[in-house]
């Protein structure tokens, strides 16, 4: 199993946390903002998961990622006049958050060249991820939207169980349609076709991958590095 180091530990958190506004303890089901809300603030997450979703026209989530420690969300709005936020973040899990303002943080970038240089490389990063999901999603229609989700999910969250991977996040049906753009209808009649074929098994809440090749095999898995093929 290989093990994610997080594009954003490189960057200078205890710096940046040094330049933040307030800490609070965010609530399980909460929002720290939702879509079309002024931006004025980033957030560092010390501690917690936050899943960052974005509503459809006819009010369908999409999930595209999950943000744990040491991680950054809200920063689209740097460097826009009158910005709002084009994404809502929920509180998956309770934990502290720091929030830094805006014009702060962009007053810091412009002197510190180091701080600039690793947010690039973040945002790089963060933009390829992107990619690489929405290519997933597009083209390998709603089964393999969901086999790359579950790959995904083992590279962010996996625990190895001798042969097979522990998805240690647990997820309703409902949440995981969401990261896949599909229906809960369909997401259920596709695991359950999964677990008749053992291919995955699922126990209070959480999955574990049986075969990950398998998943592979029928997406085309190309072995893109785990820093890009995760969750987070």
């Amino acid at each position: 199993m290989t093990i994610i180091m997080k594009p954003t530990q490189s960057i200078e958190i205890k710096e940046l946390l040094k330049f933040a506004d307030r800490t609070f303890t965010s609530e399980r089901g909460r929002f720290l903002f939702q879509e079309g809300m002024a931006a004025e603030e980033l957030y560092v997450i010390i501690s917690g998961k936050i899943q960052i979703s974005k509503i459809t026209a006819d009010g369908r989530e999409l999930s595209l990622r999950i943000c744990g420690e040491n991680d950054i969300c809200g920063e689209l709005t740097l460097f826009t006049d009158s910005p709002r936020y084009l994404l809502s973040a929920k509180v998956l899990e309770e934990g502290k958050i720091a929030a830094i303002k805006k014009d702060v943080i962009e007053s810091e970038i412009f002197q510190n060249s180091k701080l600039a240089y690793e947010f690039m490389k973040w945002m790089s990063d963060h933009f390829r991820k992107t990619q690489t999901k929405f290519r997933d999603l597009v083209l390998n229609g709603k089964r393999g939207a969901l086999f790359s989700t579950l790959i995904r999910m083992t590279n962010s969250y996996g625990v190895p169980k001798g042969n097979s991977i522990l998805i240690d996040l647990p997820l309703t049906n409902q949440e995981l349609a969401n990261f896949c753009g599909t229906s809960r209808e369909s997401t259920n009649r596709i695991l359950s076709e999964l677990k008749r074929d053992n291919i995955i098994s699922v126990k209070k809440g959480k999955i574990t991958v049986l075969d990950l090749q398998y998943l592979k095999d029928e997406i085309g898995c190309e072995n893109c590095s785990a820093v890009y093929c995760s969750i987070e």
